[in-house]
């Protein structure tokens, strides 16, 4: 029997739907894995389809395509390490999450998921069966032992392991990101470790997919817990992990460990992958968006730089007679410390025809909300005619705060195809923005420095649709909203909850009164990275058509 094993962890970034594109790169992993001397090459959960493909995957046609596709890379990969890669698999009726065992030209084994998530952005009970565990695979004598993600949140899969005769556990996984999701996922490993005492090598895949980011970090686990090899969050890296059979049992040698940044950081990376990987994966290279002076499209197009180069960026000043001197001083100054198009459109004689198209209808009436969204919505028509000639994808600027209560308006401001802060609160947008002013990175685009002025972050935020208008007289302060809607909406809490917290009963209800009459227009929102376990879009379905309201 041998006692040494190397495995090579592939943690990499696939595409949804590009199967074959997506084998290429295994083949390339394996054949790293191969030069290295490895006796296995592992690849993430559901590699070969990408994840989170949702309904796709039981398009019959579509798993059909995938299980191919691993049967031939099985074939090309025959001369060499054993080849592990997550694929959808068919038994009788029956669609599974499986992972392939790839050895001598052949699939030897697939192991089936058990236990299959169902929450926040995981419908898998619909889309897959469930396996029955099963004992380990062996290779080259070694018998290992592979609970595919969730398998390894829950003790039943790995004590079955454990008991049938795995040596050591391989999750592969495909963990989308949210704030503090590593320290969650090592806590329930380190639980199967202590449980089993069984080393755990715990493979993730990174790059984003709609609103997920998948971060990565994956790391090795020695019985007791120790963390004996992690990897970097978001990087692409093929690593390899090297085992000793000694007499207490399987160990994994001592590997990099690369120390995780903080929450701003990967808030910040996860907002510049996510729409990096967006443009990329739909086959867009450039993007534009509406400048107002603002501080929530200051950081949008600073993320764009970031993601995409300066080069590929424009941003456009649309002012009307209500956009003040500062906000036009404050978005070319932005744009030029960026480095980026900047382009400047007025909408007064548009405004005009279209309020003497609407005049003969509206009149007898008194100006109001009505006019304020024509400019929007105006503003909306021309960012999308720019994008329509120049085939730059439009980006949308609203953040979690607006997105929660509807402070904006549908068909203007929120038109676009992506929204990198759709899940970042208000108040959280200032200090991000701070962040950035103070840090810069090698995987950021843009340049170093103070790129966004300190006016735009330390005046008082107004949509500027009338004379003097501010936020703040349409909604609560800022950190009040906030407050609330993280107690109403990420903590799924009560009215009652929002006034033990010390709110004002009636800014409680006003502001879960916005909440629910907006859904409609987050049903109908851009797409945006998920940052938190509460984001809008799947990780909260709620109807459109609610008359229910909390009294309590």
């Amino acid at each position: 029997m041998t006692d040494r094993f190397r495995l090579t962890l592939a943690q990499l970034n696939p595409t949804v739907g590009d199967l074959h594109g997506n084998a290429a790169k295994a083949r390339d992993a394996w054949q790293q894995g191969k030069e290295a001397g490895s006796d296995m090459v592992a690849l993430p959960e559901m590699f070969i389809t990408g994840y989170n493909a949702q309904d796709l995957v039981m398009k019959q046609a579509f798993h059909v395509d995938a299980i191919k596709v691993i049967e031939q890379l099985a074939a090309d990969c025959a001369d060499g390490p054993v080849l592990a890669i997550g694929g959808p698999w068919i038994e009788g009726t029956d669609l599974y999450n499986a992972y392939f065992i790839c050895s001598g030209g052949k699939v030897i084994r697939h192991v089936l998921k058990h236990h299959l998530p169902n929450e926040t952005v995981f419908d898998e009970v619909r889309i897959f069966s469930s396996g029955a565990p099963a004992g380990p695979y062996n290779v080259g004598g070694v018998r290992i032992g592979s609970p595919i993600c969730e398998d390894a949140w829950h003790e039943d899969v790995t004590e079955t392991l454990e008991e049938t005769g795995a040596e050591f556990l391989l999750v592969p996984n495909g963990s989308p990101y949210y704030r503090n999701k590593f320290e969650t996922r090592l806590n329930h490993m380190v639980a199967r470790v202590v449980e089993t005492e069984l080393p755990l090598i715990y493979l993730n895949m990174t790059g984003g997919q709609d609103d997920q980011v998948f971060d990565g970090g994956s790391f090795v686990l020695n019985p007791g817990g120790q963390i004996v090899l992690q990897l970097p969050v978001f990087e692409v890296v093929v690593a390899h992990v090297d085992l000793e059979c000694t007499s207490d049992g399987w160990r994994a040698l001592e590997g990099p460990f690369e120390k995780h940044p903080d929450d701003w950081e990967q808030d910040y990376r996860v907002m510049v992958e996510s729409l990096r990987d967006y443009l990329r994966k739909t086959g867009f290279s450039k993007v534009l968006l509406g400048l107002s002076g603002g501080i929530d499209s200051a950081i949008v197009a600073t993320v764009a730089v970031d993601a995409l180069g300066a080069e590929n960026v424009r941003c456009v000043m649309l002012p009307s007679e209500y956009t003040s001197s500062e906000s036009l001083e404050d978005a070319k100054e932005l744009a030029e410390n960026l480095g980026c198009r900047y382009d400047y459109v007025p909408i007064a004689e548009g405004r005009e025809a279209i309020t003497n198209t609407l005049a003969p209808l509206f009149a007898g009436t008194e100006a109001d909300l009505t006019e304020e969204n024509i400019q929007s919505r105006l503003r909306g028509l021309l960012l999308m005619a720019l994008s329509n000639k120049f085939g730059e994808m439009l980006l949308t600027t609203g953040n979690k705060s607006e997105v929660a209560v509807g402070y904006a308006t549908i068909y203007g401001d929120m038109a676009g195809g992506y929204n990198p802060i759709k899940d970042m609160y208000k108040t959280r947008v200032f200090d991000q923005c701070r962040w950035r002013n103070e840090n810069h990175r090698s995987w950021m685009a843009g340049q170093s420095g103070e790129v966004i002025p300190d006016r735009i972050i330390t005046k008082p935020p107004s949509a500027e649709l009338r004379d003097d208008q501010k936020d703040s007289d349409s909604l609560p302060d800022y950190p009040v909203l906030d407050g609330i809607l993280q107690i109403l909406v990420d903590r799924d809490g009560s009215i009652a909850d929002c006034v033990a917290a010390g709110f004002d009963r009636a800014d409680a209800k006003k502001v879960e009164h916005l909440l629910y009459i907006s859904e409609y227009k987050r049903f109908q929102s851009a797409p945006g990275p998920r940052l938190t376990k509460h984001a809008f879009w799947l990780d909260r379905r709620y109807p459109i058509v609610n008359r229910w309201r909390d009294n309590s």
